[in-house]
């Protein structure tokens, strides 16, 4: 059975589910910051997946990302599954413009943040909802 850890939870909105993955909205309105976490309880690292859910998980950050692309037009494209704070298996994908306020640097520990308006966040859920389900 899969659960979502405390810390993801407490931290993002819900967006919807992928074959494999829960896509979440992270509540930084800084960055366009989605986390897919896959659905496979005890998770912990990409390799351990099977390779039919690897392949799956790679899919879903291509189509992630090239959702955050269509509609925010980032500069680049942050993606990165490290998991030192919280050990179930998640991957950021993150878009990433010169000049926002950790540019060029991670935003992890950058001490930036901007939760998002509830207004504003569900707007965007629903906005990110679509066009993952339309398959980017």
């Amino acid at each position: 059975m899969f659960t979502l850890n405390e810390r993801l939870q407490a931290d993002t909105r819900h967006v919807t589910d992928l074959d494999l993955c829960r896509v979440l909205l992270m509540d930084n309105a800084l960055w366009p910051w989605l986390i897919l976490v896959p659905m496979r309880e005890d998770a912990v690292e990409i390799h351990r997946l099977d390779e039919a859910d690897q392949s799956a998980l790679m899919r879903e950050i291509a189509r992630a990302s090239r959702v955050v692309e269509r509609l925010f037009a980032p500069d680049k494209m942050n993606v990165g599954a490290l998991g030192n704070m919280v050990p179930q298996l998640h991957v950021h994908v993150i878009g990433r413009t010169r000049g926002d306020p950790a540019w060029p640097g991670p935003v992890w520990g950058a001490g930036h943040a901007r939760p998002y308006e509830p207004a504003e966040a569900d707007a965007l859920v629903k906005r990110l909802a679509e066009a993952l389900r339309a398959g980017a």
